[in-house]
């Protein structure tokens, strides 16, 4: 069993998602100057759970969690990194994909965890472009099949070596009657433009496409003979380079490990601590707010390091977050809660705004924006539950705004002294954090509703009681200590109590209105689709196409069209 994976007293199985270089089975991760190479070189026998090897450098869970790691790392560790290079470390092979039999022997919701982490990560990839100047450029030698085709749609620009045999395909169908599950029929239209006819034929087509086909049907950049490959490949590092904003001769920080501690059912991070009912079906996250005001200056800032309250407080939460997905399948519901003071956090917002210019103040903001996306993604239900002492402020208060409900207490609770809640918005709540479908969450909640975007907008920085809050829309009801501790019993015990798969979808539904994006499109509509499909007996019944890959036996199809 693999490192990221532990056995528990009850026999079940934790996956944690922390590593670092000094761990990784799976990755080379070198750096010379402003270029970073990241070398793909699978440990076939490294896989996460037992029953399948990591053949053709295929890839399991544990084999992205080290990819997610590198990429996290050369944005904070490295920030004069301006390139990578996504390359294989074995001949005649770049990536055969996602490993056949580890998807054959998931559970559906494993299948869907894995799919929906692997494309966050490839996001993630072309986040650091869009947003960080660090561009990558992906060495496609030997045969780019499934996963490892939507890997390389990832990167900015495709190199494909011109051998007779090298190839790039997505197989999925013809082979597994499933379809690519990273974002490749995404991709392949909207990013990279490639003609529908074209798609169609790529897309049923096993052994894929291969020299100036690849480059003519747009599905690469360029092909180049091996001879010429290392010129070329360093001829583009350095061109791409030269557009990068990022600095140079600048110092990263240490990603150092997280702090955290179980005792039973309860994780305590330094900023978040999480509380498992199992009973209730019910996971409570509460964030902590700084204990000190912002730094003075961004020297400050970098000599805090990993331990800076914005960035310790994004790590603490998105740990968190995968782990409920990943672990606890069984939760209904995540409950958020925060504790601080507002103006504190505010005051940490507008260090970060003053300081945009810095490269780990913009790394933060993206850091979050990332993170909060994580959250939009979690098919868990979730309320924000706002109470005396709360402190959702700024980007704080994006939790609340991401969640699908909201409760907020009018004044005390059985006679208690903490100050009455308060919610607070800043600059950050208008565009900083946009969700997958291009838009902030204030825009998403008042769609075509610019008046109430406007009036939310006018009250930045003022501390707004549960009254006004209900009043601008910031939160889905306000009541008193009548009221309170019924309705949000009410509230929890009905979600309960619905079916998880109606509650998926609908929450799938209603959280990502507005605009259709590439990455919406790829959360959205591919994974519904590829969810179904997931379930159907054509890919993973007894006689499914999953199942019989590499058996030598041929699928039995239900041929009946639904």
């Amino acid at each position: 069993m693999a490192e990221n994976a532990r056995k528990l007293a009850n026999g079940l199985t934790r996956i944690g998602f922390e590593t670092d270089p000094s761990r990784y089975k799976h990755w080379k991760l070198s750096v010379d100057g402003d270029v970073a190479t990241l070398a793909m070189d699978v440990d076939e026998n490294g896989g996460l759970f037992e029953g399948y090897q990591l053949k053709l450098n295929s890839y399991d869970l544990g084999v992205d969690i080290e990819l997610a790691d590198a990429l996290q790392r050369l944005r904070f560790e490295h920030p004069d990194v301006k390139v990578i290079l996504l390359r294989s470390g074995k001949p005649r092979v770049f990536c055969a994909g996602a490993n056949i039999r580890m998807l054959a022997g998931s559970t559906h919701a494993d299948k869907v965890n894995f799919c929906k982490f692997t494309n966050e990560t490839r996001n993630g990839i072309e986040d650091s472009s869009e947003n960080s100047g660090q561009k990558t450029i992906c060495v496609v030698t030997g045969s780019c099949a499934g996963g490892g085709y939507e890997l390389a749609l990832a990167a900015d620009h495709i190199i494909l070596v011109d051998d007779g045999s090298s190839a790039v395909s997505l197989p999925e169908l013809p082979l597994l009657a499933v379809l690519p599950g990273t974002g490749g029929l995404t991709r392949v239209t909207d990013k990279r433009k490639v003609r529908r006819d074209h798609a169609d034929v790529f897309c049923t087509t096993e052994e894929g496409v291969k020299g100036k086909r690849a480059v003519d049907w747009r599905l690469v950049d360029e092909v180049v003979a091996a001879p010429k490959l290392e010129e070329i490949v360093g001829n583009r590092a350095r061109e791409f380079a030269a557009t990068s904003d990022r600095p140079s001769g600048v110092s990263g920080i240490v990603l150092t490990p997280l702090k955290k501690t179980w005792s039973g059912d309860t994780c305590e991070y330094q900023s978040v601590t999480v509380a498992i009912d199992r009973a209730a079906r019910i996971a409570t996250i509460t964030l902590r707010g700084p204990d000190l005001p912002p730094p003075a200056s961004t020297d400050e800032m970098q000599k805090l390091g990993a331990d800076f309250w914005p960035l310790r407080l994004a790590r603490e939460l998105d740990d968190a977050i995968l782990d409920i997905r990943t672990n606890e399948g069984d939760i209904a519901v995540i409950v958020f809660k925060s504790e601080g003071d507002p103006a504190q956090v505010l005051a940490y917002d507008a260090f970060l705004a003053a300081n945009q210019s810095n490269w780990l103040a913009r790394e933060i903001r993206h850091y979050w924006k990332r993170v909060l996306k994580r959250v939009d993604l979690t098919s868990r239900s979730l309320v924000a539950i706002i109470e005396p002492g709360s402190c959702f402020a700024g980007t704080l208060a994006e939790i609340a705004f991401a969640c699908d409900r909201s409760y907020m207490l009018i004044g005390q609770l059985n006679g208690g002294n903490r100050p009455p809640a308060a919610i607070a918005l800043s600059e950050a709540n208008f565009g900083a954090y946009p969700m997958p479908n291009g838009i902030s969450r204030l825009e998403s909640r008042f769609l075509d509703d610019s008046a109430s975007l406007d009036a939310a907008k006018a009250k930045v920085g003022e501390m707004l009681d549960a009254e006004e809050a209900e009043k601008l829309g910031l939160v889905t009801f306000a009541y008193d200590d009548i009221d309170w501790d019924d309705e949000i019993r009410i509230f929890l015990e009905e979600r309960a109590s619905f079916s998880p798969d109606g509650l998926t979808g609908l929450e799938a539904n209603l959280r990502f209105g507005g605009p259709e994006t590439m990455e919406s499109k790829i959360f959205a509509r591919l994974t519904a689709w590829q969810n179904w499909i997931f379930q159907r007996p054509n890919a993973v019944g007894e006689e499914g196409a999953l199942r019989r890959y590499g058996t030598g036996q041929k699928a039995v199809f239900d041929t009946r069209r639904v």
